[in-house]
């Protein structure tokens, strides 16, 4: 029997979407339950939708500074469609800690760097300000501590010459797409 995933997401969802098409897989232990943005124009909802999954919005603005009341409405409906593990992919709000707790050891989070290096935003900018010959991106368990959880998987890429933000930005989340489903799979599997 597989076991549901709830996606939280923000923006465009493309490691969401790397989720999605690895659970299509029968061998794969997961299945993508239903997919929730707190960002009603998320693109990632749409392509949800397309790939035949659930996809809620559920507005944080209308919370206002109230986080928790704004993730137990999200906890709720994850709750009520049976979902087992969270997977955090590109959702920009920081969680409270009665939400981490809820899911802790079943919440995983993708960060675009070699974590422990570059914890929250800039990754890439950083790595090359730096003048790192490598960069990569994290799969780990969420924690209270942002970017700070157990490391379950990475994947490193080369820091080219003459590199930008961007560029490095679209190599790491290549490897991003192959390594989330992976390292999921191998948190479901234990």
């Amino acid at each position: 029997m597989k076991a549901k995933v709830g996606v939280l997401i923000s923006g465009g969802g493309s490691n969401m979407a790397a989720l999605i098409a690895a659970a299509k897989d029968p061998a794969y232990p997961a299945e993508i339950a239903c997919v929730i943005s707190n960002n009603p124009d998320a693109g990632g909802l749409a392509k949800a939708r397309t790939a035949g999954v659930e996809a809620l919005a559920i507005d944080h603005r209308p919370f206002g500074k109230d986080r928790e009341a704004h993730e137990r409405a999200m906890d709720a409906e994850l709750r009520a469609r049976g979902v087992e593990w969270v997977a955090l992919a590109g959702y920009m709000r920081l969680l409270t800690p009665w939400f981490v707790r809820a899911w802790e050891g079943r919440m995983l989070n993708i960060h675009p760097s070699l974590l422990p290096l570059y914890p929250g935003l800039h990754t890439h900018q950083r790595a090359i300000e730096a003048g790192d010959a490598e960069a990569g991106c994290t799969v780990h368990l969420v924690i209270d501590e942002v970017d700070a959880g157990p490391v379950l998987g990475q994947a490193r890429v080369p820091v080219m010459q003459g590199d930008a933000p961007e560029t490095l930005a679209a190599r790491v989340l290549e490897a991003e797409h192959r390594l989330y489903p992976a390292a999921l799979a191998a948190a479901i599997r234990g």
